[in-house]
């Protein structure tokens, strides 16, 4: 079908990426409703905001393509990661760290280690105080777990918080703020840096970790891309956790009886599953069309790019009763938080066994009674990423 005999995109150019960031949720469920298919200047993308036309695209790379030209990732980054690779290019460099995350690794490895790190971090909290849980626990928990999966424990608390921060930023900079790049050019040289003399520790001493799983391949991938791959994991791999953490807990302490049955019934799985699919902690991708095509009648043409919003997908009201409430008791229904398709994330397996199988019930086996002081002063935050800014509770 010609494009011409399709409707025109509609377009909204008084949706700010502000907007998006201070609330995208309230926007998302007026566009469900009026213009799933949206073009916004803003953001120069069109967006998708139901759940079957975001997993649609997801899933067919060959046609919408993960290589988006506008995209500020390569820029942050100073590389082409695999993020933005697309059939055996994505594979070969994604599968270059898939043994540290294998079944066996997580339960024969990881597992004792986060264990041990859970403790430690948990263990430290006062009892009895309040404290934020973003600072004292949920950050940097998440990057010592992610230190030692990478290979890199050389790396401070700090610096892998920070360095996350930073490449998490200039990622999503689609305003092209010259700042934002200046902090992400400073971690790159930080990071390239420590890579580089942890690249020789695994190559005389091999272990479990995704570096040294790539740097003792047989065919190992280019160390442009070794370190790109590391990259991505700290980009991603601290914030999904961290805000997966916060989010979960606050939707647990603002719901009394849900908290209770948690703990009564062990219901850690549950919660995990309904805090990311309520607040998704990584909202949005973008893919590039490749051929002229269509989505719900619209003229989609060669070359657009469109941005799948998975935050949105997972309060589909096509698929989610009351998708807005957090509730744990909710009916089983499939959810994009992780993503899907071929970039579906390789942390999902981990994530769940660190947070639902260890942390929480850890956490709450400590603090049975856990409160949460003013919830309505905790402050979610965020278009690209999102999660809770801080989380004060009084360990009890």
């Amino acid at each position: 079908m010609p494009l011409s005999s399709l409707q025109a995109i509609p377009v909204d150019d008084q949706i700010a990426i502000a907007q998006l960031t201070e609330d995208p949720y309230s926007i998302y469920k007026r566009l469900r409703a009026q213009s799933p298919v949206l073009r916004i200047p803003s953001i120069n993308r069109i967006l998708l905001t139901k759940a079957a036309d975001t997993r649609q695209v997801k899933e067919n790379w060959e046609l919408f393509s993960s290589n988006d030209p506008r995209t500020p990732m390569r820029r942050a980054f100073q590389a082409d990661t695999l993020m933005r690779k697309d059939g055996e290019a994505h594979k070969r460099e994604r599968n270059a760290m898939a043994p540290a995350f294998a079944p066996r690794n997580i339960t024969g490895c990881w597992q004792d280690i986060y264990t041990q790190v859970a403790e430690n971090y948990i263990g430290r909290l006062p009892r009895g105080e309040t404290v934020d849980l973003f600072s004292a626990l949920a950050a940097p928990l998440s990057a010592r777990c992610l230190t030692h999966l990478l290979g890199i424990p050389e790396a401070s608390d700090q610096e892998m918080i920070h360095w996350s921060q930073a490449l998490i930023d200039g990622a999503g900079n689609f305003g092209n703020a010259p700042e934002l790049y200046d902090v992400s050019d400073r971690a790159n040289t930080a990071m390239d840096a420590l890579f580089d003399k942890c690249i020789k520790r695994v190559s005389a001493t091999p272990d479990q970790s995704a570096l040294s799983a790539m740097v003792n391949a047989d065919h190992p991938i280019e160390k442009s891309q070794i370190h790109a791959n590391i990259k991505i994991a700290i980009g991603g791999g601290i914030n999904e956790p961290r805000d997966a953490l916060l989010t979960i807990l606050y939707g647990l302490l603002t719901n009394p009886e849900q908290f209770e049955a948690c703990k009564a019934d062990t219901l850690w799985n549950a919660a995990f599953e309904e805090g990311i699919r309520w607040v998704a902690p990584i909202q949005v991708s973008s893919r590039l069309a490749m051929e002229d095509t269509e989505i719900r009648g619209h003229a989609i043409a060669k070359g657009e790019v469109v941005m799948t919003s998975q935050a949105s997908a997972c309060h589909d009201e096509d698929l989610y009763d009351r998708p807005e409430e957090f509730n744990i008791f909710r009916p089983k229904t499939p959810h994009q938080a992780f993503g899907n398709g071929p970039h579906f994330c390789q942390g999902t397996h981990i994530a769940r066994r660190m947070l639902a199988q260890i942390v929480l019930p850890m956490l709450f086996d400590r603090f049975p009674k856990m409160s949460l002081q003013d919830p309505g002063a905790v402050k979610f935050w965020g278009f690209g990423f999102r999660g809770p800014l801080s989380l004060p509770v009084t360990l009890n």
